[in-house]
């Protein structure tokens, strides 16, 4: 008890009825339930990950205890259901399912995962800063894992690269960087608004953080992040009225750039990193334009799905030409079917139109929304280039943005039976 009420003198502690120390106590150990799979998220070595384990528990018995999904989610909840109905269906053409229905699975529980996201976040807003706390310090030590793996910093350092490129605690060095670009958005968000007293300790993390999205050597994530920190910039310079604090926005961001090119510039004076630069920052690969590249199985993608409207199942087109389809919105039509592509497009268009109109709106949860709308932004654009369909970070993402949808409309629901209440007695 002392634990949970700890910042109330002794006699008030005493007097406190039972019920409002097991709210406390309930509050405090659903948090840090949350917490902990925050930090999951960050080691995803193999499948099914801890994060998977945990989150699919944690889910289940927060359904039990009263899981509340406000009207507000039912378009995240059904159009998610929709997309897996159509994977679903698209299994039924398959000759041989293999490992179809634990991937179809996999989908099903991220589904679930942004619902209960947006479903906790939106009941309990105080759960942002956490989740997002949580979510820099698992970004910091999965950097730090791709950093170390990459010098080969200990023995047996090397598990934590891939395609000599950081990957961190992930498989995939291309999951690996974008997956740290909402805590490094977040981590400048802090530093362009904070004191200039917290700088040097902001400025620390947000530099492991950079440092492993650049030794992961991926286009998407050195895109994505470029995108995020300016989108960030320019909303917070419009968002502002102040004269002092634009200027203060420009300075820094002129700052930073200067620093980060000088950083860059250093990096590249050591063995073997201007190499990997120079090949990973071209903007075509080999296996983008070769016969049967990425860009020529967009093609042929297409064609087949003019032909296959029930698509053709999940991860059966890798079998068919040798690579995946490195294609959201082709992945959608190939394993979901018509029916998951309009539900994942209709999806998409639904969470940056929502999310846009309330962007800039003054609220206590406004600069998690901008943070998460910003990355989420930069993994749709990406998802044209690379398959991001088990990306659990953007389910998180979603998560976050419907927590702040809901939270809107119920805000506005309450201005609105405010002022129904006011009109008469303003009317005598």
């Amino acid at each position: 008890m002392s634990a949970v009420t700890h910042d109330l003198p002794a006699a008030a502690v005493s007097q406190l009825p039972a019920s409002a120390v097991n709210a406390k106590l309930i509050a405090l150990i659903s948090s840090a339930a949350i917490v902990a799979g925050i930090l999951l998220s960050g080691f995803v070595i193999s499948e099914p990950a801890p994060y998977e384990l945990y989150m699919a528990g944690l889910i289940a018995v927060w359904a039990l205890f009263g899981l509340k999904i406000s009207r507000a989610i039912l378009p995240l909840l059904l159009l998610l259901v929709a997309m897996n109905i159509g994977g679903m269906i698209a299994m039924t053409q398959m000759a041989d399912l293999a490992n179809t229905p634990l991937y179809l699975s996999v989908s099903l529980f991220l589904a679930f995962s942004a619902v209960f996201f947006a479903s906790v976040t939106s009941t309990q807003p105080r759960l942002y800063r956490l989740i997002f706390i949580a979510y820099v310090v698992s970004a910091v030590a999965t950097s730090l894992l791709g950093i170390a793996g990459y010098f080969h910093a200990f023995p047996g350092a090397e598990m934590f690269t891939k395609y000599d490129r950081a990957a961190g605690a992930f498989q995939d060095p291309n999951v690996f960087g974008p997956f740290l670009v909402l805590p490094g958005t977040y981590l400048l968000y802090l530093l362009l608004t904070g004191p200039v007293s917290r700088m040097p300790l902001l400025a620390v993390p947000l530099l492991i953080v950079t440092a492993g999205i650049f030794f992961s050597f991926s286009r998407g994530a050195w895109g994505m992040f470029a995108v995020s920190a300016v989108l960030l910039t320019a909303c917070l310079f419009l968002q502002s009225a102040s004269g002092m604090f634009r200027l203060r926005v420009v300075v820094m961001t002129i700052a930073a750039v200067a620093l980060l090119v000088i950083a860059v510039l250093v990096i590249l004076q050591l063995p073997g990193v201007s190499d990997m630069f120079t090949q990973r920052a071209q903007l075509e690969q080999s296996y983008d334009t070769a016969r049967l590249g990425r860009f020529a199985r967009y093609a042929i993608g297409f064609q087949m799905a003019l032909e296959h409207p029930f698509g053709i199942g999940p991860l059966v087109f890798g079998t068919i030409y040798g690579e995946d389809t490195h294609d959201i919105w082709l992945k959608a039509l190939m394993d979901y079917g018509w029916l998951g592509f309009v539900s994942f497009l209709t999806l998409t268009l639904w969470t940056i139109c929502a999310g846009f109109r309330i962007l800039l709106r003054d609220r206590p949860w406004q600069r998690y929304l901008l943070c998460a709308y910003v990355a989420y932004l930069g993994n749709i654009g990406l998802g044209t280039f690379i398959d991001i369909d088990h990306w659990r970070h953007l389910y998180l993402l979603l998560g976050l943005i419907w927590g702040a949808i809901a939270l809107e409309y119920r805000h506005q629901k309450q201005l609105r039976l405010a002022q129904a209440v006011l009109a008469p007695a303003s009317a005598r």
